[in-house]
């Protein structure tokens, strides 16, 4: 009987499309392969197993990942002639969605495997090894996944904890709720042990993941009397953690952020003052459309307490514009939104027919002429909102946790309690520290600073 186990030197390529989720679901995947002898390469010519691990959000997000295949077949096909044998997988949110479809017509495709089956990637290979065929699996499987989830290796001083998957909300607009399942948490004492294995690798900022991070809860960890925790427990306790200096997560929703959360705002320091608060509009009618479950005067009132808590807090937002049935009133009220709140970045988009949902078949769809129009409107106020935020810092002195060395010689990059990108001169013994940078000037995606003295940053 053959091993199926790879020997040793095999490598993996893993190309990650879309979000934060899918970044952390790849690094999990390097990490699960390793003890099977896999290395990370840079390129899939130098791979011996290609993983695309896919977002199906956004218009064409399949198209792509068959286009990346075709790519692919030809490769395979050149190592195949030269005795070498590659596997494709496809994983992520694409394979969760058109996995059936992927194996009919990609027959180039050795395996097909879900966001929530991941972790049974050893077992997939070797069945690849033993059976003729592609191996698909799907199955929705949340809490084993994160049971088998192995310790991993810190890349840097920053790193993504996931502590909440899937998504009940049902957005006419998206496909999360098919593609992740249902909201699922993560429990406290695995989010900890993970987030001192981070520390313990020299990890200074963690990110909370979650489709609905905001929707986190569970019970209090072992030993801790009380009632179920929320998301602001959760940042309390893990600010506990020696050698964690930051904390953020996201994404949230509006539906989600409860009292204790935003008093965590404004009593934990090491939450750091910034929010990703999806709106994706401003208009009732279209909430109420896109079954958000909130208006806009409730999103309104929520930033008001939010600020209240945390003044200096910087928020960010995500915008659809050209929902079905958006009139050009109803684009106006957002427009008058992001007046009303002021944003320090966001991210906007054309609404998109995703198959499956019930947007997809709602009727007086807007015209992509028209999409485009209101877009490029929404975008012009967005970025002069974000320039005037960045704007406003200069002069001021933010400690900046430096993350990598920047282009220039001598240069670091860093990030500022905001999520700024913040460029300084700077040695290389300064990564993975913070420091207080004053800053002197703005570039189109970044502040520039200078380092402090020790006596003007204890000052």
């Amino acid at each position: 009987m053959t091993d199926p186990r790879p020997k040793q030197g095999k490598s993996v390529f893993i190309r990650t499309y879309g979000c934060q989720m899918n970044v952390y679901d790849s690094e999990r995947m390097a990490g699960l392969l390793k003890p099977l002898g896999y290395t990370v390469a840079d390129a899939p010519e130098a791979a011996d197993l290609v993983i695309l691990n896919t977002c199906h959000i956004r218009e064409k997000a399949a198209e792509k990942v068959y286009s990346d295949l075709g790519r692919l077949k030809q490769l395979k096909a050149d190592k195949a002639n030269a005795g070498v044998d590659m596997k494709i997988a496809v994983a992520g949110c694409v394979a969760q969605a058109e996995g059936a479809e992927i194996t009919r017509r990609a027959p180039v495709v050795d395996m097909v495997v879900g966001p929530q089956a991941y972790h049974r990637l050893p077992e997939l290979i070797a069945r690849t090894a033993r059976e003729c065929g592609d191996v698909l699996d799907t199955d929705f499987a949340v809490e084993e996944k994160f049971d088998r989830l192995a310790t991993r290796e810190a890349d840097g001083p920053t790193a993504f904890l996931t502590v909440q998957e899937g998504c009940d909300k049902f957005c006419t607009f998206c496909v999360v709720p098919y593609t992740r399942g249902a909201e699922v948490s993560r429990n406290v004492d695995a989010i900890v042990a993970e987030a001192r294995s981070l520390a313990a690798q020299g990890v200074r900022e963690i990110t909370l993941l979650g489709q609905n991070v905001n929707a986190w809860g569970s019970a209090p960890p072992a030993g801790v009397a009380g009632d179920e925790w929320g998301l602001g427990e959760l940042c309390r306790h893990l600010a506990k953690i020696d050698g964690i200096d930051r904390i953020r997560f996201t994404t949230s929703h509006p539906r989600d952020m409860d009292d204790g959360l935003i008093a965590a705002f404004a009593e934990e320091e090491k939450l750091m003052p910034y929010l990703h608060l999806p709106v994706q509009a401003g208009s009732d009618k279209i909430l109420k459309a896109m079954n958000r479950g909130h208006t806009a005067e409730h999103y309104v009132k929520l930033i008001e307490r939010i600020r209240a808590a945390r003044p200096d807090i910087a928020l960010s937002g995500d915008f659809i514009v050209g929902f079905p049935g958006e009139t050009s009133e109803d684009f106006e009220a957002t427009l008058a939104l992001v007046e009303a709140v002021g944003y320090a970045s966001a991210y906007s988009f054309k609404y998109s027919r995703r198959p499956g949902t019930p947007g997809a078949a709602m009727a007086k769809q807007v015209a992509e002429d028209e999409k485009d129009d209101r877009l490029a409107r929404l975008q012009s106020l967005l970025e002069a909102q974000r320039q005037a935020f960045n704007q406003a810092r200069i002069g001021s002195e933010l400690p900046v946790l430096f993350e990598r060395p920047g282009r220039k010689e001598g240069q670091l990059i860093g990030r500022s309690p905001y999520l700024q990108s913040v460029h300084v001169e700077a040695p290389q013994s300064c990564l993975g520290t913070i420091a207080k940078v004053k800053i002197e000037g703005v570039t189109p995606n970044a502040l520039a600073g200078a380092m402090l003295k020790r006596e003007e940053a204890a000052a």
